[in-house]
């Protein structure tokens, strides 16, 4: 254990974040997280709820209290955590949740209360278009239109003219829809079909076969986690040869294993820290990636590190750098050290993290650009960094 910690907090140097003393010790600030840890998502939310035990306990001399939670990938429990987190722990700060339904239906417990929010869910709807509400919400995966511009133009670059979608029936389907649809009409790649699915759903055999019956160059899984395996195994069962594209959604080893061997030659769009062992050292992302594969495979086993636990490390890595500043402007437990902590939050400039290179500002609360990308497949059933 001492080990890990050492390298923990060589990590947290590597990523240009440190715990400087402040000077004055106020209350301890609390940090409030909601996680899927059970339900469909649990394969995101398990290393997301790994990492936060991985955060340091003191940032500027103040101890961090962490207080965490599950939603079981359930909107309605997120609601009631978000709310019991700052109404009865008076939390300073909520990290949550891991989908995109249970993100979207926190974000007005974050703005009644005044308490700022780090989503780990991707959809841009999160935190676009900025209004009073949004202001007080935060994300650290990418934008589903960073992700989808890299994969229409991949497309295009291979020949494909025509795709399938299909995606998952909520909010995270959708999104991906609307900007896969933008990135699709500039690429000239025309969209042929239009299915959904539920997470837990069983068999998707007949969106399967209207998928199939437009003859597709490609086929697009909007999907994340394990659920996402189960339109590509049906797909593969029913002959379909054409080209396989998966989402961001799906870049964590529990998908590969539940996948196995229908998924080989599948390309996806995805966050450095996926093949960070794979990058150029030239990337400005790989020493920040590898900083925080390295902690989490100590505490945790040797390729045990997930993306998804990464969006929890880079919101960390946020509060870390934002609580100081926040110190300066008020105590903890109050809407002034909220507000301090909202405003830092806003600020934050070229912040190294896991995923990209942080550069918030009041318009944008994602803050990564495109070298929080790049493109991968799926070769022997391991990801394997591609070109263009």
């Amino acid at each position: 254990m001492k080990s890990a910690l050492r390298w923990i907090s060589a990590a947290l140097v590597a990523t240009g974040v440190s715990a400087a003393w402040s000077g004055h010790a106020f209350a301890d600030v609390k940090i409030g997280v909601t996680v899927s840890a059970t339900g469909p998502a649990a394969s995101l939310g398990i290393p997301e709820k790994n990492t936060i035990a991985l955060l340091p306990k003191e940032v500027a001399g103040q101890k961090i209290d962490y207080i965490v939670l599950d939603d079981a990938t359930d909107s309605t429990q997120a609601v009631k955590n978000a709310r019991k987190l700052t109404s009865e722990d008076h939390v300073d700060a909520l990290i949550g949740s891991t989908v995109v339904p249970n993100s979207l239906a926190m974000t007005d417990v974050a703005a009644e209360t005044s308490t700022p929010m780090i989503s780990l869910a991707a959809a841009a709807g999160i935190v676009e278009p900025m209004d009073a509400k949004r202001a007080w919400v935060f994300k650290t995966p990418q934008n589903d239109i960073l992700m989808a511009t890299a994969i229409a133009q991949q497309m295009a670059n291979h020949g494909v003219k025509t795709v399938a979608f299909i995606g998952f029936s909520d909010a995270y389907g959708e999104s991906w829809f609307k900007e896969f649809s933008k990135a699709a009409d500039l690429a000239k790649i025309r969209i042929v079909a239009n299915e959904r699915f539920a997470r837990n759903d069983a068999s998707v055999t007949g969106q399967v076969l209207k998928m199939m019956s437009q003859n597709p160059d490609a086929v697009l899984i909007a999907g994340a986690g394990t659920p996402a395996a189960l339109p590509q195994k049906a797909l593969k069962e029913r002959g379909y040869k054409g080209k396989y594209y998966q989402t961001h959604g799906v870049a964590n080893n529990d998908f590969l294993r539940v996948c196995g061997k229908d998924c080989e030659a599948t390309w996806l769009p995805a966050g450095p820290l996926l093949v960070a062992g794979q990058l150029p050292d030239s990337n400005p992302v790989k020493k920040s990636a590898l900083a925080y594969k390295r902690a989490y495979e100590i505490a945790y086993g040797a390729g045990s590190v997930s993306t998804f636990g990464g969006h929890a490390w880079d919101a960390g890595l946020l509060l870390q750098h934002a609580i100081p500043l926040a110190l300066k402007k008020g105590q903890p437990g109050t809407p002034a050290f909220r507000e301090a902590l909202r405003a830092a939050l806003e600020g934050t400039k070229d912040l190294p993290a896991s995923h990209g290179i942080f550069n918030m500002s009041a318009n944008d609360h994602a803050g990564l650009d495109q070298r929080a990308r790049v493109m991968v497949q799926i070769v022997d059933g391991k990801w394997k960094l591609a070109g263009d």
